[in-house]
């Protein structure tokens, strides 16, 4: 993504919170993973979102109208014994020329600098709560500039939290965005594929997360958008399986719920199959009904409806299969007003997807469901799990988790179903998985 781009969000941004304001907004912490070993870094989204600078120890500093600049950003200095053992910075002159910063300053020097760029102005743009650590120093910055209150200089009066404004920004996804996040779909589509046609009876969990992973990598994604779920037969009931660990049983399905990373961006597909490569009838019946309800889902994502919309229209349809499978019994309007489908699905349809896998953004404006817009990306994810124990539950039905999970582009047209290249007809997935049985062959 070119800097033009952020430029254009730190403009739109400037505009909203208007001349008067400062904006502050410090990047992720780095985490001690053990001992002196960290976890792998990865800027705040919304930091990244403004400046696309990578580095740990850095925040941005927004004055809208100030004559010597109004982008400011504070990061580490070069420093070539440090940049021999951890790798390169970009420096005060690099964060200039490379990522358009108006002026730079060291991070060293924040606490010196800040309270200055805070006298006179009317308000400060913060999103509290987030690191009670810097909480307290921009806390302190306040209150040493209205220690300067005899001396004729004014203290910011209003505190304002800058994540709502900013996060309305990052729901509506401009064209650069899209093709990010297109991407993002396109690798995570492939690693999918893989596993399907190389899923074999006798396999671990990890050994398909792995094929994922290798798959993410290779086609230039360094990151998972979160911790891959792979569940064989009972484990794709539990929602947020993380365990991977069982053994993939003959005659069992495969609940994948895996996204790519890339540039930042998130992308997110599940898809469910079976690990010897053939649906059961009754495997097929369930799988059709979950599959029915996404593609009406994903219908209702369209500019003008409600969000709440594509869940509605799944529920209906999970509802009817329910009723279908002998599983519930009564007139489906009843039976949704009651809420009877919860026993098999307790989850939402989907969620806003962007910079981050469950991405910002209210889903209510007003205590109303928001109106979808385009430019908007959601996921549409339905899915039925009969868990071993359920009362009334047939014993056939126990330990079957379906979900199926597509990311969609809200346009002013037909719903842009980003994640179209992983496989999701029986026909598409058994084909795909008979083909790569005949070439493990």
């Amino acid at each position: 993504m070119d800097q033009e781009e952020f430029a254009r969000r730190r403009r739109r941004l400037m505009e909203h919170v208007g001349k008067g304001s400062i904006a502050i907004l410090p990047t992720a912490v780095e985490r001690i993973r053990n001992r002196d070993v960290h976890y792998p870094f990865r800027p705040d989204s919304d930091f990244y979102y403004l400046s696309g600078f990578p580095e740990p120890e850095a925040v941005i500093v927004l004055v809208p109208g100030r004559a010597q600049g109004e982008f400011l950003l504070f990061c580490r200095e070069r420093d070539a014994e440090r940049e021999t053992w951890d790798g390169r910075r970009a420096g005060l002159e690099g964060a200039c020329a490379q990522y358009g910063a108006d002026d730079a300053f060291p991070i060293t020097d924040l606490d010196d600098i800040l309270p200055g760029l805070l006298e006179n102005r009317e308000r400060i743009y913060y999103t509290m709560g987030l690191d009670p650590e810097f909480d307290q120093r921009v806390l302190g910055w306040l209150n040493r500039v209205r220690g300067k209150a005899r001396q004729g200089v004014n203290a910011p009066e209003e505190f304002i939290t800058l994540a709502h404004v900013l996060h309305e920004l990052r729901l509506h996804k401009s064209r650069a965005e899209v093709r990010v996040m297109r991407r993002a779909a396109e690798i995570a589509a492939e690693g999918h594929r893989e596993a399907m046609a190389r899923c074999q009876p006798g396999m671990h969990e990890y050994q398909i997360e792995a094929i994922l992973q290798h798959a993410f990598l290779q086609a230039g994604s360094r990151s998972p958008a979160y911790p891959s779920i792979v569940g064989g037969g009972v484990n794709g009931c539990i929602l947020h399986y993380r365990e991977n660990a069982s053994v993939l049983c003959d005659g069992d399905l495969l609940l994948i719920d895996a996204g790519a990373e890339y540039d930042c961006y998130a992308s997110d597909i599940t898809r469910t199959f079976p690990v010897n490569g053939s649906f059961t009838p009754l495997q097929r019946d369930i799988y059709e009904v979950v599959l029915e309800a996404q593609l009406a889902a994903i219908a209702q994502c369209r500019a003008g409806n409600h969000w709440d919309d594509p869940h509605q229209a799944a529920v209906r349809v999970l509802t009817r299969g329910l009723v279908g499978l002998g599983l519930l019994k009564g007139r489906v309007p009843t039976l949704i007003r009651e809420g009877a489908y919860r026993s098999y699905y307790m989850h939402r349809t989907g969620h806003w997807l962007g910079m981050d896998v469950h991405d910002v953004g209210d889903y209510k404006v007003g205590g109303q469901w928001r109106l979808l817009e385009a430019g908007m990306t959601l996921t549409v994810e339905p899915g039925l799990y009969f868990i071993p124990g359920t009362k009334g539950l047939p014993k056939r039905f126990a330990g079957i988790g379906i979900r199926i999970e597509d990311d969609v582009l809200v346009t002013r047209g037909a719903p842009d179903v980003l994640t179209r290249a992983a496989p999701k007809t029986v026909a598409e997935i058994e084909s795909l998985m008979a083909r790569g049985q005949a070439a493990a062959a």
